[in-house]
């Protein structure tokens, strides 16, 4: 079955509260919050405060970046987080790709190679205190030798769902063997302002990603899902018109554009039909979408 989940961050508390209410109304999976420290919300506040309101809809972040956060204090949150909501919590984990967020708390971005080794390690590190498993031995980035462990609070939930969110080829094989759901993204290399990427969009690069994930879940009872991050929605009669300027400006062709789950634009029939089509050609069955597309997945998706 299809999933959808909103991706948002509160501007005021009145409309907070409620943008939360109207995602639970509509059908929503989860409403989840990004992490990019000193340019939004804090993640685990603002869902709180969600939690709240709501009583079905999942809370999660979307994600939490790695490279800026520890273990021992995201494992709290995402628990404490877990008790006040009644078992509602989630996890999305990212390898944070944004200069400016590394040096906000006195660390360099390392290369990629030392961004995916870190957030590896540190997911495993939170898993582990969330399970209730103590974490010892080498610290992340060659820090001191840790012990820790999450005694208190401990989840309502068995296991915390996890997402991971990546297009790299180490870090999708790892969340194929690991993770609950992983979050495809299509990005690329960072660009020089630190917060674009290059896409990885076309239909033979996203087949990759998604045989990276084939891979690592070899041998996995349960695979885990696959959800899309999504970029452009739009309903209208003229998705090759609507489409045309996205493509062009990603070097693609409308066709192609049109075709890979990162863009749902068309008719609701059409964007409905599109959804089908990427679970059977790729097996994607859950999907991301920013706050402005609420009423249009709301009306296309969900009546």
């Amino acid at each position: 079955m299809t999933s959808f989940s909103l991706q948002a961050v509160p501007q005021d508390a009145a409309s907070w509260k409620a943008l939360a209410v109207r995602c639970e109304e509509a059908g929503f999976d989860a409403l989840l919050v990004p992490d990019h420290p000193g340019s939004c919300a804090s993640p685990f506040v603002a869902l709180a405060a969600a939690a709240a309101v709501t009583s079905r809809i999942g809370l999660g972040s979307n994600v939490v970046n790695a490279g800026v956060r520890e273990p021992i204090l995201v494992a709290a949150d995402v628990a404490t987080l877990d008790v006040i909501s009644g078992g509602r919590a989630r996890l999305g984990v990212g390898a944070g790709h944004t200069p400016a967020e590394w040096r906000a708390v006195g660390r360099e971005r390392p290369d990629v190679a030392g961004r995916v080794a870190h957030c590896l390690a540190f997911t495993e590190a939170v898993r582990a205190l969330l399970d209730g498993e103590p974490v010892r031995g080498g610290g992340l980035d060659g820090e001191p030798v840790r012990d820790a462990v999450l005694e208190k609070p401990r989840p309502v939930q068995a296991r915390i769902p996890l997402t991971l969110g990546t297009a790299n080829s180490r870090m999708l094989r790892w969340a194929g063997e690991h993770a609950d759901v992983v979050g495809l993204t299509g990005f690329g290399r960072t660009l020089e302002d630190g917060h674009q990427h290059q896409a990885r969009w076309r239909p033979d690069q996203i087949e990759r990603q998604i045989e990276q994930v084939r891979t690592g879940a070899a041998g996995r009872e349960t695979p885990p899902e696959l959800e899309a991050l999504v970029q452009m929605v739009e309903i209208t009669d003229d998705a090759e018109g609507a489409a045309a300027p996205h493509a062009e400006r990603l070097g693609m062709s409308v066709a192609d554009a049109l075709a890979v789950p990162f863009v749902l634009i068309g008719t609701a029939g059409e964007i409905r039909t599109k959804i089908a089509r990427n679970e059977e050609q790729w097996g994607i069955t859950r999907y991301v979408v920013r706050q402005p597309a609420l009423e249009s997945i709301a009306e296309s998706v969900f009546r």
